[in-house]
C-alpha cells in the first residue's frame, strides 16, 4: 500500500495580492485518510479545490501517479474523474431524481451504457443506505441524505482519490453522524481519502495522517497519534485544546 498516488510540491495560490497557500508539501498514498484541520480561513478548503483544478494554483507542481496535472492541457476533465470531490453543499442537481444523480456522469462522462450506470448507482446508493430514495428529488431530503447521495455519486465514477470539503458542516448536529458512518466505512475499506473536516474524532480515530494548517501554510503533520497527543508547535496545541473543550 505504500504506491504514491498525489505529490503536491512547492504550492501556493493567490487571489490578487492576497496569499492564500503558501509552499504547500505534501504526499498522498494508496489507502491513506489524510485529514486537513485547522481554523477558518487557514487555506484548507482553497487547498482542497486546487488539487481537483477547481482553482489554478499560482505556483508550483501537483503529480498524479508521478505526471504534473498542471501541464497537461484539456486533462482536468478525465483527472476528475479519478480524483471525486464531495463538496460542504452537495451540489446535486436539483431538477434529478437521487438515481439520475448518481447516473448522469457515468454516463456523460466516462459514456457507460443506461443500465452499467444504473446498476452502479445502485449499488453505491445500497452501500450509503440510500436505495430507498432513488425516485426523491434533493428537495425531498434531509441534509444528511443528500450529502450520502452526493457520496455515492463521486463513488459511482469509481475514483482513486475521494476528496471531501467540509462534507459535515452545512449539517445539523443530528445528521453528522450518519455521513460520518459512510466515511468511516470507506475508510476501513481503503479508499484513499482526502478529508478537510472539523470533526477532530474523525481525524483522530480515522486517519493515519494529519495535516495542521494555519495562515496557508502546514503548521505542522503526523500520524494522529503524535499530533493529538504530543503536538510540537504551540499553535496546534492551542487549535486542539479549543476543540477538545467543545
Amino acid at each position: 500500500m505504500d504506491e504514491m498516488i498525489l505529490q503536491v510540491n512547492h504550492l501556493s495560490k493567490s487571489f490578487g495580492k492576497h496569499e492564500v497557500l503558501k509552499d504547500i508539501n505534501f504526499t498522498v498514498k494508496a489507502g491513506d485518510v489524510t485529514s486537513i484541520i485547522g481554523a477558518s480561513g487557514s487555506g484548507k478548503s482553497t487547498l482542497l479545490r486546487c488539487i481537483n483544478l477547481l482553482e489554478i494554483p499560482t505556483s508550483g507542481e501537483i503529480l498524479f501517479h508521478g505526471e504534473n496535472i498542471l501541464t497537461q492541457k484539456g486533462g482536468a476533465p478525465a483527472y476528475r474523474t479519478r480524483v471525486g470531490m464531495v463538496f460542504q453543499s452537495f451540489n446535486l442537481f436539483n431538477n434529478m431524481t437521487v438515481l439520475e444523480n448518481c447516473m448522469v456522469g457515468q454516463t456523460k462522462v466516462l459514456k457507460k451504457h443506461e443500465k452499467e450506470a444504473k446498476d452502479l448507482a445502485m449499488q453505491y446508493l445500497n452501500k450509503v443506505g440510500m436505495a430507498p430514495y432513488i425516485n426523491a428529488r434533493p428537495r425531498q431530503l434531509s441534509g444528511g441524505q443528500k450529502q450520502r447521495v452526493a457520496i455515492a455519486r463521486a463513488l459511482a465514477m469509481n475514483p482513486e482519490v475521494l476528496l471531501f470539503d467540509e462534507p459535515t458542516s452545512a449539517l445539523d448536529p443530528e445528521m453528522v453522524g450518519e455521513v460520518l458512518t459512510v466515511m468511516r466505512s470507506l475508510a476501513k475499506e481503503g479508499l484513499t481519502m482526502l478529508v478537510v473536516t472539523h470533526e477532530m474524532a474523525f481525524a483522530r480515530d480515522v486517519s493515519n495522517h494529519v495535516v495542521f494548517m494555519r495562515d496557508g501554510v502546514i503548521w505542522e503533520e503526523g500520524a494522529p497519534q503524535q499530533i493529538f497527543a504530543d503536538p510540537q508547535r504551540q499553535e496546534t496545541k492551542d487549535f486542539l485544546s479549543r476543540f477538545m473543550e467543545r
